[in-house]
């Protein structure tokens, strides 16, 4: 097959991307919550996206995109080969030492794939990235979780003066900004990313939710996305401020999401967090989800 590259120009190509993952959700960890990717501040740089496409049919066949939020690289491919995913890591260690000494360029960058993706495996070793799994104290992998959406958890009542509710959208945008970069102690998530994601085509406001406190301000959040194409929902992202935690709100919030969910035709919810974060694993393992994928994360640094 031969096949033409370009680079990202806009909001049809989106679609075609999301459509693309669409095609083999088992192959990617992300589908349901690409809308909130597709969202990042990567795509103030449209070079961070660069796309395969059929000579012939003109059909999108695979597509890779460097995310500087996340210092990862995200890669969907439309089969099960691994000559295009050459192609596309190839693409990337291009990209990621043009923009080395940009706002959009980092040290090193990640790559995850599910533990029995071995072609892949082989690929990313041959292109000089290393399992993280095994790497010390700065060990990382992750797990991709799953429960049915026809059980639904058992709801708890929210300590007095708490409420749960949707975002108000636009105007209540920056205080969530403020509350995922407490959560998170990172800068990564910016007001146009966040406001980005609310123009979303995929985007509900009634899965997009928030505690707040009695004193007015936001406690938690969790934005939940539905696919009814695939039946199926992802949480992405969640996290509680660190001034309300040990109050059960996690666990309040993300059952409020799976309830939503399951009332927006979700059959299947997906989740994704570090093997090391055992806050989270024990709550997800608490509310019912359970492992179906060992995630790997590969790094490649470059030198400086």
């Amino acid at each position: 097959m031969m096949w033409i590259e370009r680079q990202f120009s806009g909001e049809d190509d989106s679609l075609r991307m999301i459509a693309l993952a669409r095609m083999r959700p088992d192959d990617n960890l992300h589908v349901v919550d690409l809308p909130y990717r597709l969202s990042s501040w990567a795509l103030d740089d449209p070079l961070s996206i660069h796309l395969w496409e059929d000579a012939t049919s003109g059909n999108l066949v695979m597509w890779a995109m460097l995310q500087p939020p996340m210092w990862t690289l995200d890669i969907v491919v439309g089969s099960a080969g691994s000559d295009l995913y050459r192609q596309a890591l190839a693409w990337a260690e291009g990209r990621a030492r043009e923009v080395a000494d940009t706002p959009f360029g980092h040290p090193m960058w990640f790559v995850s794939v599910f533990g029995g993706q071995s072609e892949r495996i082989r690929a990313l070793r041959e292109a000089g990235f290393a399992d993280q799994g095994n790497a010390g104290e700065y060990a990382w992998s992750k797990v991709l979780f799953r429960r049915p959406a026809s059980t639904a958890p058992e709801a708890q009542e929210l300590p007095e003066g708490f409420v749960i509710r949707p975002l108000a959208g636009a105007a209540e945008a920056q205080a969530y900004v403020d509350l995922h970069r407490e959560t998170f102690e990172s800068k990564n998530m910016t007001l146009e990313w966040r406001q980005r994601a609310l123009r979303r085509p995929e985007y509900r406001p009634e899965l997009d939710l928030v505690v707040v406190a009695p004193n007015g301000r936001l406690a938690a959040f969790c934005i939940c996305w539905c696919d009814p194409a695939l039946r199926a929902g992802h949480v992405e992202p969640m996290g509680v401020g660190a001034d309300y935690r040990r109050h059960g709100l996690g666990r309040m919030i993300l059952c409020e999401g799976i309830r939503r969910l399951t009332e927006c035709g979700a059959e299947h919810i997906f989740v994704e967090t570090d093997n090391q974060r055992d806050a989270a694993y024990g709550l997800y393992r608490s509310v019912g989800f359970e492992v179906i994928q060992d995630v790997r994360v590969y790094r490649k640094t470059y030198p400086t």
